[in-house]
């Protein structure tokens, strides 16, 4: 049985939750109006923590559209040939920004020095599925070209996200996979990821319910919002869970509390990247909850399990290419 919410943790819980009771109910309000209050509520976690050396917001152009970036490097960090970790924010597809998730970003990029570049990608339901996925997919083979041009090295990239940043970046990764036969990533940054729209009844039962941070109904809505047709829930690319194949995907480093409706969907994850003789890091942080990593503020364990997963893809953006190994 999973033991209690750490307390630091449950304090940011209640005040998030106190925070949203300060507003009307999100199912009275527009999307535009709901996303506006959902930054409201999340802006008093993302003030503070590391001054950057630069912090740029750049539009570049691909083949899928204009794909705006927020450019971290962190003092110390060359600025030229530097490592890079991609990062997409959490939000169900639906909510959230690189406003929300500056501070984490941040924090990353002065923990494991190296270069982070938040993606801006577009929200559903204005843009569902696969609009994300094609800019993100687009960036990535745009960096690998230019990426000199933003002072980074594309020979040592990884990618990362949190929740439905998470299911962005496997995705992608697939997607490259099974078009160019490899991926051109380092690392694969994995933190509560939403693999699937699905959870199960165990799992609403032991860490949803009233008051959670994510809950079974709120995923089968944000999935709702995020696929065009619910047949869209068996493409791997839509939702890896239903991937028959995760062979070939560079190493990944999983972040899983212990008390939250996706930690299923992370060890499954684990399990099956493993079984077709994928590398695997799964790090379980007992006590925490869905987006326990925005309390940092706070939260001693919320601050271990960002240094942990910044040491982790430091590791993997300082190692030789694998052809050099």
């Amino acid at each position: 049985m999973p033991g209690p919410i750490d307390a630091e943790i449950a304090d940011f819980i209640a005040t998030v939750n106190a925070d949203w009771q300060r507003y009307p109910p999100l199912d009275t309000l527009s999307f535009p109006e709901a996303r506006a209050v959902a930054e409201q509520v999340r802006r008093r976690w993302t003030e503070g923590g590391p001054v950057m050396a630069e912090r740029r917001d750049v539009e570049i152009e691909t083949n899928a559209g204009h794909v705006g970036v927020r450019i971290h490097r962190p003092a110390g960090v060359a600025e030229t040939g530097a490592p890079a970790l991609l990062y997409l924010h959490g939000g169900g597809f639906v909510f959230f920004s690189l406003d929300t998730h500056d501070r984490l970003m941040r924090e990353y990029a002065a923990r494991g020095q190296f270069v982070v570049i938040g993606i801006d990608y577009p929200l559903s339901p204005e843009a569902r599925y696969p609009r994300a996925l094609d800019q993100i997919v687009a960036l990535i083979g745009w960096i690998g070209v230019q990426g000199a041009t933003l002072g980074i090295d594309p020979a040592r990239v990884a990618i990362g996200g949190d929740s439905a940043g998470a299911n962005l970046a496997l995705a992608a990764c697939l997607r490259l996979r099974d078009a160019e036969g490899n991926v051109p990533l380092r690392a694969i940054l994995s933190n509560y990821g939403a693999f699937s729209g699905a959870c199960s009844d165990a799992a609403e039962a032991a860490h949803g319910g009233r008051g959670a941070v994510l809950t079974q109904a709120e995923m089968v809505t944000f999935f709702d919002h995020y696929l065009a047709d619910p047949a869209q829930a068996r493409d791997p690319y839509a939702c890896p869970l239903a991937a028959s194949d995760l062979s070939g995907l560079p190493p990944i480093c999983l972040i899983i509390p212990e008390r939250d409706v996706l930690t299923e969907q992370s060890l499954a994850i684990a399990d099956r990247i493993r079984a077709a003789d994928g590398t695997v890091t799964a790090m379980v942080y007992h006590g925490a909850t869905h987006s326990f990593l925005e309390a940092m503020e706070i939260s001693a364990l919320a601050r271990a399990a960002l240094q942990d997963g910044a040491r982790w893809v430091a590791q993997h953006l300082q190692l030789p290419p694998p052809s050099a190994r």
